[in-house]
């Protein structure tokens, strides 16, 4: 089992030829995704070769998915472009568009998304400026190494690609269900909630890392939301800890304005619901070898 992500999805790369596409297509290929084809407008109907398979380039995602069967699309599209890629996902009703495009404005990526509410929320957007989500020895859709981790009873869900990859890596030899990099920009598809919600309906995930950063109050809320209606164990990291207040670090969201969205906080709102905070990622590692140990 998996959420979101399984053997059986078919993905599109919007943007697939253009520099990052192709070298992402490329790398999720050789980790066994099952790429179908590619979206860009310019170069319907041609085909190219990405790593020893020929895939259709086609002018719109609908079209993709009508000749492929598609069900998710991976956007590789420069951040001026990356609103109007992410919409005509929507409009095509695909299941799930991962958006990994870096430095799309707040603004555009707020129009998207309550483009997408007000469509019913019919695709599951994760991101923008993410690494995508890994089904380990399933599927790939994004910029995660798919060789760094293996299979197993482990969720992962976090705001930051580095320590998404991190944590996989410390873990390997326990393996992950899926691991989800949600991104850490102000506005973002699917949030810590979702992916708990998802791992908690999972009976293949037995135990969930969250990771998360200075900024905001995704934390606070994902902490209430567990002690409401999360019943496997869950342990925490928290990005931030010696971050200057009212500094930007990093991601657009991880802003800090006083006491609010500090690594302190968010620490003492999981540890109140009974979910253990490492104080390092490798700390973190270990708190769930622990749990594992003990399932």
């Amino acid at each position: 089992m998996a959420i979101y992500l399984d053997k059986n999805s078919k993905i599109i790369v919007q943007g697939m030829t253009g520099a990052e596409g192709m070298k992402h297509t490329t790398r999720m290929l050789t980790g066994g995704s099952n790429i179908v084809g590619g979206v860009n407008p310019r170069k319907a109907g041609e085909s190219v070769e990405v790593a020893g398979k020929s895939l259709p380039v086609f002018g719109t995602v609908k079209e993709a998915m009508a000749a492929t069967g598609a069900n998710v699309s991976v956007i590789f599209v420069p951040p001026a472009f990356a609103k109007a890629a992410i919409i005509e996902a929507i409009d095509a009703e695909i299941e799930l568009a991962v958006a990994i495009t870096e430095g799309i404005p707040v603004h555009d990526s707020a129009e998207a998304w309550a483009y997408n509410v007000e469509k019913g929320k019919k695709t599951r957007l994760i991101g923008p400026n993410c690494p995508g989500i890994i089904s380990p020895e399933q599927s790939n859709a994004g910029i995660t190494p798919w060789n760094i981790s293996g299979k197993g009873p482990i969720g992962l869900v976090s705001k930051s690609g580095t320590l998404t990859y991190q944590m996989m890596f410390e873990l390997r030899d326990i393996g992950f269900s899926t691991a989800i990099g949600i991104g850490g920009d102000p506005v973002i598809g699917t949030t810590h909630i979702d992916a708990l919600e998802a791992f908690q309906n999972d009976p293949e995930t037995k135990a969930i890392v969250l990771i998360g950063e200075i900024g905001g109050d995704s934390e606070e809320k994902a902490a209430h939301y567990i002690s409401q209606h999360v019943t496997k164990p869950v342990v925490a990291y928290v990005a931030g800890f010696t971050a200057p207040e009212g500094k930007t670090m990093g991601h657009a969201g991880a802003i800090v304005s006083g006491s609010a969205g500090t690594a302190q906080a968010k620490k003492e709102a999981f540890e109140a619901v009974g979910v253990k905070v490492g104080k390092t990622p490798s700390e973190t590692a270990a708190l769930m070898r622990d749990i594992i140990s003990k399932l």
